[in-house]
């Protein structure tokens, strides 16, 4: 069986499972009964290689910490750190002065390892949906190679035309087309990849269609998935990356290399880059005003000549352009801004909803487009019985009984119109058919009632042949194991005969009524569900001894295959045409109201079967094979239908209706049926109840198929996509997203994982999601809850919104930090602060009131607003045209208390003569430069605290040494209008006098805090020394609180104009909405 490359190479699209088996053993060339030799492995492998998931090389480590300086403000902070050290370096004074001059460059860069160390961490942690995709795959496999089976083979080894044996317990090694069972069934649990939470059951039968989805494929099996019952042996078909698990592996590889910056990074950079521009400007502007100073000349004849350059007042001029570098730039913003997410993820946990990126935080506050799924989000995922349909007297009439409860709790409420008292006979058949027909169990954990699935074990105790252990409808593989549950619930309330209703007083047993149905009727064989039939059927054995099958499944196929029907007094006649089409009209009634129907059937002449008691009876050959299934199922006797429903979750509807105000649109895309999703949208109000909704609602697959998709998802309101596959979740994100919308996808599968990344915020589920779509996601929903997702948008706005009064309290401030330094150097003054000092205010006196405003308190109507653009400025004309004035103003008062301080010996009646200090001219402390020219200047000794300055060496050292108390009280009057400006930054417009500093009692602890922090650095000897201040007296404290209160006043009148501004604009805008 030797061939060559040219021999042999799998066409790039072969639908394995479209074809027969022994198509697939033609196609891929190879024998089931001997197996690849080793010579076409070989080959094989040359052309598909490795049977394992690609290694994508991540960045380096020195690539990571590189991209971390990519910032513009991180790059203006480290230009300004290197140049402070060298300037400290160079100085070469090793004293206390010299190193207090190393602390300001040291900070700055401890901020930028720090900030390094948390991006590269957080780039780290991107690449774990891919590790956590591996781990799912398989390490072993039983292949059969040179006609010997080959046990524990390693499975990257596997190739293309491999025959390998899958037993219980196994995870599946590759893609494979199921060759033939080998048990009389295979259930493969498929959930790490499809997110279904029923196992789905295999067969070597071929699909109907090649272009169907993952779960219509029922004779493949899927790399990463595991085999829970059964066993078969399957050919492969697809390795590697060419697997189903292997594309999603690219799909979020491919997402991941998307990673867009946030609205909130964005606006940082940008503001980053003006930072860059206005630095540039304001230090040319100081050095051009300066320039006389380190640069002269004199004149000769008319021509400069005898130029002079001082390197000193160079470098102290150079100095002054750093500290407007530090001034300017906010180097706590990015430690607050981190806070501030940090407290926003532990409101949102105590909401249920677990937030992994901390950005995530922010961005969520702009989401404009909500994609969620429909079950177990939007719907409580627990299904439950809402109507039975029972045949009346006659063959023209029927009952209909309505159920009330919601959950699964057998208690949770009654049938309407039940005859408690005595069951009629076909009453007591739906019971019995619904009890023992069916595979679910109810099991209650603290206070919650919950379906646990099959019991396995317990059914081959009983000696039932357990030819299936899960049924499934074709509207959604898990939707028949979920049905069954709420059936098992719907039998508790029907109770049973009231003969034998004192027997069940004493049980302890949950569900009572089934045990007793199920001791009646004793179940000896099973008849699995399949697509084509649409049914389960169980063979049962009576007290009696007699036996019978019982049937459930489809409405319309039981119709189809039954010939009589059941009246109330459990007579049975021939079903007529009329009687048909009277089931079938109630059938449609409760199918347009998005109930899923399951039908009753019964059949008492079993031929062969009649006497069927085990594995050997001679009728057992006959189940082995469930082609036979449909001959057994027929000539049925029909007896009614139950409707069911996943009810939707009682606060979803005003979920919805908080998005619709929010302005944040809601598109439901979901696995069901179409009509079952369009009546669920309409009852929580994603469209109205008469809405005309044809051109928004679509299957996901014919959507696709359509040329303006673009223009379909710019429709206003909500949207539908039903019979929706992963990859139409990605598409559509990505439309969105090309139409500048901000996108929450929600998901709980493997497959749904690149979706999820794709997103803008990924949201899994943190009860039925898997560990990859965890991964992958930058939310975990705790209760898998709609209404969750809509408070965390309402708390992400909150958190943007204090985030905004933050930042502006910040840039204010370093505004107002910049206006003094330019003002100190524009009028000549003594330099009033020095870098030192303004990195202590910008992180560590701001550093608290800033954190305090991210817990102010919500807007009431936060949720009442439409949601931001991305592309709304941080800091609109109006808002910087405020914190100019207000910049303004702090450069006047910072420098202005200096020029007080050498000018006035008291001012607005605060005596400053205290301290003994000399006073100077306004124009002598301007040309303080000339100070050695001035003839008979003395300067009297003055103190500060427990020091006293002398200057009778060198009276100019007044206007340097000593201006250490102007230097002081410039300072305070910094911090002290910084405290007062963060109780303006509570509101954006609104007035203290209505916004009372006491709404955020911790912006109240923070002012106390920042400045007890001042009060350390004035009042302990060491720090004093650092920081280059002295302590104040009482006076000195007035004034200062009588230059820095104004600020408040200032802004309350901003604030006032900005009111009258907004209700002008809304006025306006009324006018024209109705002119137009």
């Amino acid at each position: 069986m030797g061939e060559s490359v040219r021999d042999f190479e799998l066409r790039e699209y072969f639908p394995a499972w479209a074809r027969s088996a022994s198509e697939c053993e033609l196609e891929l060339s190879v024998s089931a009964d001997d197996g690849l030799d080793s010579e076409q492995v070989s080959w094989r492998r040359e052309i598909y290689g490795w049977n394992e998931l690609e290694k994508h090389p991540g960045p380096s480590i020195w690539r990571l910490i590189l991209d971390q300086f990519r910032d513009t403000l991180v790059r203006i902070l480290l230009g300004a750190a290197v140049v402070s050290f060298f300037l400290a370096w160079f100085d070469g004074n090793l004293g206390e002065a010299g190193i207090a001059s190393f602390v300001e460059p040291l900070v700055i860069f401890l901020i930028l390892i720090v900030n390094a160390a948390v991006g590269v961490w957080q780039e780290n942690n991107a690449e774990k949906a891919l590790e956590a995709l591996k781990e799912i795959q398989s390490e072993h496999a039983t292949v059969k190679r040179d006609g010997e089976w080959i046990p524990n083979l390693p499975a990257r080894e596997l190739v293309p035309g491999d025959i390998v044996q899958l037993r219980v317990g196994d995870k599946v090694p590759a893609d494979m087309r199921v060759f033939h069972l080998i048990s009389s069934t295979c259930r493969v649990d498929q959930g790490s990849l499809t997110g279904e939470s029923a196992a789905v059951n295999k067969t070597n039968r071929s699909a109907i269609s090649e272009d169907t989805d993952v779960q219509g494929k029922e004779c493949m099996v899927f790399a990463g998935t595991t085999v829970v019952n059964g066993s078969c042996v399957c050919l492969v078909t697809q390795t590697g990356m060419d697997t189903e698990i292997g594309k999603i592996h690219s799909q979020i590889h491919e997402a991941s290399q998307c990673d867009d910056e946030t609205p909130l990074k964005k606006k940082l950079n940008e503001f980053g880059e003006l930072l860059t521009t206005i630095i540039g400007v304001i230090c040319a502007l100081v050095w051009l005003i300066n320039v006389k100073y380190f640069f002269t000349w004199e004149y000769d004849n008319g021509w400069p000549c005898n130029f002079r350059f001082s390197f000193e007042k160079c470098t102290y001029y150079f100095k002054i352009a750093v500290a407007l570098a530090v001034a300017a730039i906010p180097e706590g913003l990015p430690a607050i801004i981190t806070t501030c997410l940090a407290l926003g993820t532990r409101k949102m946990a105590q909401k249920n909803a677990l937030v992994r990126r901390l950005s995530s935080v922010e961005t969520l506050g702009c989401t404009t487009v909500i994609c969620s799924d429909k079950t177990g989000t939007l719907t409580t995922n627990q299904m439950s019985a809402v109507k039975i349909v029972a045949m009346g007297h006659q063959t023209d009439s029927l009952r209909a009984f309505i159920v009330e409860g919601t959950t699964y709790d057998p208690d949770d409420g009654e049938i309407h119109g039940w005859p408690a008292d005595k069951m009629d006979e076909n009453l007591q058949m739906i019971a019995k058919i619904a009890a023992v027909c069916n595979d679910a169990n109810i099991s209650q954990s603290a206070h919650q009632f919950v379906a646990t699935g099959m019991p396995t074990e317990a059914a081959l105790k009983n000696n039932t042949i357990l030819l299936s252990s899960i049924c499934l409808f074709p509207w959604k593989l898990d939707s028949f194991f979920i049905g069954v549950a709420p059936v098992s619930v719907l039998v508790e309330k029907m109770g049973i005969p009231s003969d034998f209703s004192t027997l069940l007083q004493e049980s302890s047993i949950l569900l009572r009524c089934c045990h007793w149905w199920n001791g009646i009727a004793r179940r000896i064989a099973t008849l699995e569900f399949d697509r084509v039939r649409k049914s389960m059927g169980v063979i049962v054995n009576s007290e009696l001894g007699n036996n019978s099958l019982l049937v459930k499944g489809a409405v319309e196929n039981l119709l189809e295959r039954s010939s009589y029907i059941q009246l109330l007094d459990g007579s049975v006649v021939r079903l007529d045409e009329s009687s048909r089409n009277l089931v079938l009209e109630a059938l449609h009634e409760m199918s347009t109201n998005a109930l899923r129907c399951i039908g009753f059937a019964y059949k008492t002449d079993l031929s062969e079967l009649a006497t069927y008691d085990g594995e050997d009876h001679p009728a057992h050959r006959c189940l082995l094979d469930p082609s036979n299934y449909s001959s057994i199922e027929s000539d049925l006797t029909f007896v009614g239908f139950v409707g069911l429903r996943d009810p939707p979750r009682e606060e979803v509807r005003e979920a919805i209706k908080d998005c619709r105000e929010a302005g944040i649109r809601v598109i439901v895309i979901t696995g069901d049926n179409k009509g079952t999703a369009e009546a669920i949208c309409r009852e929580i109000g994603v469209f109205g109840p008469d809405e005309d909704i044809n051109s928004k609602s679509f299957i996901g697959k014919d959507f696709m198929l359509l040329p303006d998709r673009q223009n379909i998802l710019r429709q206003k309101g909500g949207l539908l996509f039903s019979r929706a596959e992963p990859k139409h979740k990605q598409e559509i994100v990505r439309l969105l997203k090309e139409d500048g919308e901000v996108v929450a996808m929600t998901g709980d599968g493997v497959n749904d994982a690149p979706a999820l990344k794709l997103a803008d915020i990924g949201i899994a589920m943190g009860i039925s999601g898997t560990e990859v779509a965890k991964e992958a996601s930058d939310m975990i929903l705790a209760d898998d809850n709609f209404s969750t997702i809509v408070a965390a948008v309402g708390e992400g706005r909150s958190i943007y919104n204090n985030m905004k009064a933050f930042i502006r309290y910040m840039i204010s401030s370093n505004i107002g930090e910049v206006a003094s330094i330019f003002l100190t150097a524009a009028l000549g003054i003594p330099e009033g602060l020095i870098p030192v000092q303004l990195l202590w205010v910008n992180l560590v006196t701001d550093g608290p009131p800033a954190t305090a405003l991210g817990f102010n308190p919500p807007d009431r109507d936060i949720m009442k607003k439409p949601p931001r653009r991305t592309d709304d400025p941080l800091i609109n004309a109006w808002i910087l045209f405020r914190y100019l004035v207000i910049g303004f103003y702090v450069g006047i008062a910072t420098a202005g208390v200096s020029v007080i301080w050498y000018t006035h010996g008291s001012f607005m009646g605060i005596d400053l003569s205290g301290d003994g200090h000399t006073l100077v001219s306004y124009s002598q402390l301007a040309d303080w430069g000339q100070c050695s020219t001035w003839e008979g200047f003395q300067v009297s000794p003055f103190n500060a605290g427990n020091h006293i300055f002398s200057f009778d060496e060198n009276p100019c050292n007044y206007f340097q040494s000593g201006k250490v108390k102007a230097t002081t009280l410039s300072l305070s009057v910094l911090v002290a209008i910084e405290m007062f400006n963060s109780l303006n930054a509570l509101s954006e417009d609104g007035s203290l006098i209505t916004m009372h500093p006491w709404a955020n009692p911790w912006l109240l602890l923070a002012m106390c805090i920042s400045f007890g922090l001042h009060f350390l650095i004035l009042y302990v000897p060491f720090l004093t020394r650092v920081f280059g201040i002295v302590p104040l007296s009482f006076n000195e404290w007035l004034l200062v609180l009588v230059v820095a209160f104004p600020v408040i006043l200032i802004d309350e009148i901003l604030k006032l104009v900005g009111r009258w501004r907004s209700s002008s604009q809304l006025g306006r805008s009324s006018k024209r909405l109705k002119i137009d």
